[in-house]
């Protein structure tokens, strides 16, 4: 067990190599490997884009009669992940890269263009200069004029770099800054005023409404005292002046009410309810316009008779 990990076997001294038989294998033997899409390419069957590191289980073989510099040259074969269409490409040892041979077109392949195209000017130009000296001087020529106008396009670039070096970055930054506290302050003082208009009309909303509750709930006004007798302003006609006589200032008028006769409501009997009818015809006859005695006065006229004939009927008998 330990001699397969040695490096060197065991050789008989009778050993001869060359009656070892050899394998004869054909040259272009194909080999299943393993490998990644080296480039972006696209299927001419069916036009299904296959991108650069997909995997493939493609078969390998050496191209017959094509040595770059005695390095041999590989051909893989591979299928279309869509249609099962064969695709072909090879090693490209002198460019160090791969080219498509069959069943696919490589995708952006401007910039490999670019490389050939200026390989070819250059080897074309070499090749001139090889055998025409006067066509060196022709190029070196244009080589220094190519090379000044490069020089006056950088000393231009440089002269535009110093004409901005001279800008205050610091005064456009403080300019920027002073800018943006404008705005902010004037957003502010714009968000103030809208809070307080809408305060404002908040409040007289609410005036609005208190004063529409305190209408709807206000008392009625109140009502006039309703007279006791609807025919008594009647009586608060102006009263006829009259002439006091000594007598009356003695005894007073026996007509006179107090203050606070209508205060106090008399029931009313049958003799009353008959005076008030009379006093209001008579009332009824002062309101059209027709003269008539005032009442208190009759009735004080009266009273003063009855008490002249009693003071004559004590003098009689005092006489008698």
């Amino acid at each position: 067990m330990s001699e397969r990990k040695v490096l060197n076997k065991y050789y008989p001294p009778d050993f001869d190599p060359s009656k070892i038989p050899k394998l004869k294998l054909p040259k272009d033997r194909q080999y299943v490997v393993r490998l990644m899409a080296p480039f972006n390419m696209r299927c001419k069957t069916c036009g299904e884009y296959i991108y650069k590191g997909k995997k493939f289980n493609a078969r390998k073989e050496t191209v017959q009669n094509e040595v770059y510099l005695g390095l041999p040259i590989f051909r893989f074969y591979i299928k279309c992940t869509r249609c099962l269409a064969e695709i072909t490409f090879k090693t490209d040892p002198e460019n160090t890269d791969y080219t498509m041979e069959h069943g696919a077109t490589r995708n952006f392949q401007a910039e490999k263009l670019l490389e050939e195209e200026e390989k070819r000017v250059q080897k074309e130009r070499e090749d001139e200069e090889l055998n025409n000296p006067m066509k060196v001087l022709e190029n070196r020529t244009k080589d220094s004029k190519l090379e000044m106008e490069v020089l006056e396009n950088l000393q231009e670039l440089k002269d535009l770099n110093q004409r901005q070096a001279h800008v205050d970055f610091e005064a456009m930054l403080r300019q920027h800054r002073l800018a943006e506290e404008e705005r902010q302050r004037r957003e502010q003082e714009e968000d103030e005023q809208e809070a307080a208009a809408l305060v404002e009309e908040a409040r007289k909303q609410r005036l609005l409404e208190d004063s529409e509750s305190e209408d709807d709930t206000a008392p009625a006004p109140p009502r006039p005292a309703t007279r006791p007798n609807p025919t008594a302003i009647l009586e608060e006609a102006p009263k006829a002046k009259r002439r006091a006589e000594s007598w009356e200032r003695s005894v007073g008028t026996l007509s006179s009410k107090s203050q606070l006769s209508n205060l106090v409501v008399v029931r009313k009997t049958g003799d009353q309810t008959t005076q008030q009818g009379q006093r209001v015809s008579c009332s009824g006859t002062l309101h059209n316009g027709k003269a008539a005695d005032p009442a208190p006065r009759t009735s004080a006229i009266s009273s003063l008779s009855q008490l002249g004939a009693y003071s004559d009927s004590e003098d009689s008998s005092s006489s008698s």
